[in-house]
């Protein structure tokens, strides 16, 4: 081989393992159902984001009501038939979904599973049922029905045609998952955006506190209303502008009253909750906005420590007086602050 060869094999060598070295401010993949974003800046190795994502997988491969070898889908075919044993961290969520359902009275509740299907809001066949299929499913959305036995991990719902749905938790618990392959790479600052479920990690460079933008429940993604200044905290946001349709100039959105069958309505259009553990605010903010302000606020009696920001159709604004929000869209107001 000759010289000039020689040297152009070195340089071409050096330049991909140059590249191959770089670091990823950012990786951005679909999972959960969702576009996700993980941002690890100067420190983003392409092996902590490889672990990240495959986490999020195997969390989708056993919480998944799409994916038919999933838990959930195997407990839902055995509903009313008999026992399922699923994975230890399967039956800590549906655990943890069961006490948020029991303490919001069941404003939350794991086994809407029937209503998700009947209405398949944000899929091609998505509909408005009518009275009838609503009443007749209603019977099955109880999560007092869901038996668990911890000794064994296993899982039975009571009545056949149950289904359990772990769409308004899961994606908590796949973040607080993130949250700890993060801090065990030892990343000084991180962000995780699994479709909205946000987590904020370790400090900025210049130790100011992050800025999280509070999506405009009237707007495309991305179009906020204002802000809130945070240290490391998840930020959660239930509300009408994430999955809906409309038909005959109603909007029917996706986070369902359990107790009626149709899409909640009691004035707000989201709730938004600031707090530290992601799969605790993803529950509970659907709670909140199925309860509405005053039960809602209620039930954030049990959790201090943890702010919120509701959004109201009249676009006022409510905050809880912990919280730094800042307003930037002036058609909407902040009416007050509350303890």
């Amino acid at each position: 081989m000759d010289f000039k060869k020689t040297i152009f094999l070195k340089l071409s060598l050096l330049l991909f393992l140059t590249s191959c070295s770089q670091n990823e401010a950012s990786r951005f993949e679909f999972a959960l159902g969702t576009f996700c974003t993980i941002t690890l800046f100067e420190q983003g190795q392409a092996s902590i984001y490889n672990n990240i994502f495959t986490r999020l997988n195997e969390i989708e491969n056993l919480m998944s009501v799409n994916i038919l070898s999933s838990d959930i889908s195997r407990v839902n075919a055995a509903a009313g038939i008999e026992h399922i044993q699923v994975h230890e961290e399967t039956f800590k969520v549906i655990e943890r979904a069961v006490f948020f359902a029991r303490l919001s009275g069941g404003a939350f509740d794991p086994s809407v599973g029937p209503l998700v299907s009947l209405w398949n809001i944000g899929k091609d066949n998505q509909q408005v049922p009518s009275r009838n299929e609503i009443e007749k499913i209603l019977p099955l959305i109880n999560w007092r029905n869901i038996e668990l036995d911890k000794n064994s991990n296993s899982v039975y719902l009571k009545v056949k045609g149950m289904a359990l749905d772990l769409g308004a938790i899961a994606k908590g618990y796949a973040a607080d998952e993130s949250v700890k392959i993060i801090k065990r790479s030892n990343t000084p600052r991180a962000i995780i955006d699994l479709g909205g479920n946000i987590v904020v990690l370790g400090e900025k460079k210049d130790k100011s506190l992050w800025k999280v933008g509070i999506q405009n429940p009237e707007k495309d993604r991305g179009e906020t209303i204002g802000y809130v200044q945070i240290p490391e905290k998840t930020v959660v946001t239930s509300g009408v502008y994430e999955r809906f349709f409309e038909e005959n100039g109603n909007r029917y959105h996706h986070i369902f009253n359990p107790s009626n069958g149709y899409p909640a309505h009691n004035g707000l259009l989201s709730v938004t909750l600031i707090t530290d553990v992601s799969m605790d605010a993803d529950a509970l903010s659907t709670a909140v906005f199925v309860l509405g302000y005053n039960e809602g606020i209620k039930l954030l009696n049990f959790f201090p420590g943890t702010e919120a920001v509701f959004i109201f159709e009249d676009k006022s604004i409510i905050t809880t007086q912990g919280i730094d929000f800042f307003l930037t869209d002036n058609s909407f107001s902040v009416k007050q602050n509350i303890f």
